[in-house]
């Protein structure tokens, strides 16, 4: 009786949970699938077939991934290194660092794309020392390139702090007897390292994936919207900045969902299969 009533108790507990995750989870998610279906010629495919059929949608969806995976692998490729790097300072500079980690990877929107055009602009003070030192001919911000820079900007805190408590999983004393047993640093990292920070590498990418591809604000404070991306489109669909199309943007908004779906049963496919490997 007593297991019984506590299991109840729990459930429960979960009732609020379970009401604001509907609400504000489940509900719009079913709206946009619903009205994504609804296109000129009535219920069926054609948002979508349209879609498929339009190049300017297709690039969208192309800077989109693009964009978000070079992002994020210079992203999670720093905070590695990073995370790493923090496990062996003084303890008042990691704390710094931890805290200015957390202070960057909220530091989005206007304020940092206002940031970038005064370093990295066309007359930015960066851009400007680097083309009269030689390193640099060109360098557009406002292109693919200048946005993948932007987005690491905020990729690599973010990674640092994801990672950083998966480094407390690597326990010294392995690396110790490893060393015992006649093990280079480079055979510890291949069968004990990796495997180790194999679950916390590809869940930290899948994050920063699905940060990249959801990011807004930025690339609108930076682009005025002139840049095709996804978030982009939809959010220029439902405003009717041209044409006021919701079922359009519900689609695109499906398409992006459908990316993510698609990211994170890969990640489960390599999870699953890293610890086939560890083991």
């Amino acid at each position: 009786m007593r297991r019984s009533r506590s299991k109840w108790l729990a459930l429960l507990c979960l009732v609020p949970f379970a009401v604001v995750f509907t609400v504000f989870q489940i509900a719009p998610l079913g709206w946009v699938m619903l009205h994504s279906l609804n296109g000129a010629d009535g219920w069926g495919l054609g948002n979508f077939r349209e879609i498929a059929d339009s190049p300017f949608y297709l690039q969208a969806i192309e800077h989109s991934l693009q964009i978000a995976f070079w992002s994020s692998l210079i992203g999670i490729l720093v905070a590695v290194l990073g995370s790493y790097s923090l496990r062996r300072v003084d303890s008042k500079l990691r704390d710094f660092v931890m805290a200015f980690s957390t202070m960057t990877s909220n530091f989005a929107g206007v304020p940092l794309a206002f940031a970038f055009i005064i370093l990295l602009g066309f007359n930015g003070t960066l851009t400007l020392l680097l083309k009269q030192s030689g390193l640099i001919d060109d360098f557009n911000l406002y292109s693919k390139t200048g946005l993948i820079v932007l987005y690491t900007y905020f990729q690599i805190p973010l990674g640092v702090l994801l990672l950083y408590p998966a480094f407390d999983a690597l326990r010294e004393d392995w690396r110790e007897s490893a060393a015992l047993l006649g093990a280079g640093s480079w055979q510890f990292w291949r069968y004990i390292g990796l495997p180790v920070l194999t679950p916390a590498l590809l869940g930290t990418f899948v994050i920063l994936l699905a940060n990249a591809l959801g990011a807004y604000a930025t690339v609108y404070a930076l682009t005025t919207g002139n840049f095709n991306v996804l978030p982009i489109r939809i959010a220029a669909m439902v405003a009717g900045d041209i044409f006021l199309e919701p079922n359009m943007a519900s689609a695109l908004a499906m398409v992006l969902v459908g990316l993510m779906l698609v990211i994170t049963a890969a990640h489960q496919w390599l999870l699953r299969r890293s610890y086939h490997v560890a083991r």
